[in-house]
């Protein structure tokens, strides 16, 4: 990696923006973290700097506050930014649209205007593969179309990927990459940071792994009549720490470029939810049992990755498979079950 970098990532207090934090600093850059710990706690900085072995910079701001955020471009000097920030439970964005959309579309358009303002040309975004909706071929690529989402969350990573690609169009110094993230799971080897949802997780691992600390009392698998090959959803998992190494493979790439370049990051393959509670049985060592439940609103079957031309373009491929992905989950949440405890 071009080495030297000051990188801003917002909301970079929380699970990925920690993880990338770390790969960030172990590759040579320096971080400057902006978060309102809205979903994330002051707790998780000490580990950072223990982890990537450089002092952390932070923000306790939110990137919707113009102000707050034109004064830490003021006072610090910024190289490129990683934009996670933005709030990401599907359920919650069926119920409250109107807050998705106001939070999430308003810091990526107050980050950008305040990037032109001081002359900062580099972004790496955040996006989902939410934003492919519900498709019947598989595996997804980066060509075919979007838009077509199934809840309010996936439409505001859709028309942030629409606002940063039409600002790259009308800003010839602009570089962006969007970043379109299939299901982030796992934890650094190290055990010391990891996902910390507040209250009930509505992610699949998170709340597997507390379930099997005795955190939770029940485990539920939303949905059994899927059209799938044992009646619930397929998803493509990837690594946390692969995901955090594409953010660093991304900004290498952009720096020195201009336009916008879109990649999905997933391994290619897909796991039912049952895989998963079985892969994370052999994890922790002991049978899980689960019941089933209701579908979610907003969840489709199948979501997987045709992951080739981030590793034709990035240099970057996927290296944990789901056996490590619960590993890792389980020596997190073993020795932190009440997550970081703020």
């Amino acid at each position: 990696m071009k080495t030297d970098l000051r990188v801003l990532l917002t909301g970079g207090a929380g699970y990925i923006g920690s993880h990338t934090a770390v790969e960030l600093m172990r590759a040579g850059s320096d971080v400057v973290i902006a978060d309102n710990l809205v979903n994330s706690c002051m707790s998780v900085l000490p580990r950072i700097e223990e982890l990537g072995g450089r002092p952390v910079t932070f923000y306790n701001i939110d990137v919707c506050d113009k102000d707050a955020l034109d004064d830490l471009f003021t006072k610090e000097h910024i190289d490129a930014v990683i934009h996670f920030a933005g709030l990401k439970c599907v359920p919650e964005s069926v119920k409250l649209p109107t807050l998705y959309y106001r939070n999430n579309l308003t810091s990526t358009i107050n980050l950008l205007e305040r990037m032109a303002e001081h002359d900062v040309r580099y972004i790496v975004f955040s996006s989902s593969a939410t934003v492919y909706g519900e498709s019947d071929t598989m595996p997804l690529r980066e060509d075919m179309p979007t838009g077509a989402c199934t809840n309010p969350y996936g439409m505001t990573k859709h028309m942030s990927e629409v606002i940063i690609r039409d600002t790259a169009k009308a800003d010839e110094r602009l570089g962006a990459v969007l970043l379109r993230y299939f299901n982030p799971i796992g934890a650094d080897e190290s055990g010391r940071i990891g996902e910390d949802p507040q209250g009930i997780p509505n992610n699949l691992l998170p709340y597997v792994a507390q379930f099997a600390t005795g955190r939770r009392e029940k485990l539920f698998v939303n949905g059994n009549d899927y059209p799938t090959r044992d009646g619930t959803c397929i998803r493509d998992y990837i690594h946390v720490t692969d995901l955090a190494i594409a953010h660093v493979k991304a900004l290498d790439y952009i720096i020195g470029k201009s336009g916008c370049e879109v990649f999905n990051i997933g391994t290619g393959n897909g796991y039912s939810v049952l895989e998963v509670i079985d892969a994370f049985s052999k994890a922790c060592g002991k049978e899980l049992k689960y019941e089933f439940a209701p579908r979610r609103a907003g969840d489709i079957p199948t979501c997987y990755a045709d992951p080739g031309k981030a590793e034709r373009l990035l240099g970057w491929k996927a290296e944990r498979d789901i056996k490590r992905m619960c590993e890792d989950t389980w020596r997190w949440q073993f020795n932190n079950p009440m997550g970081y405890e703020k």
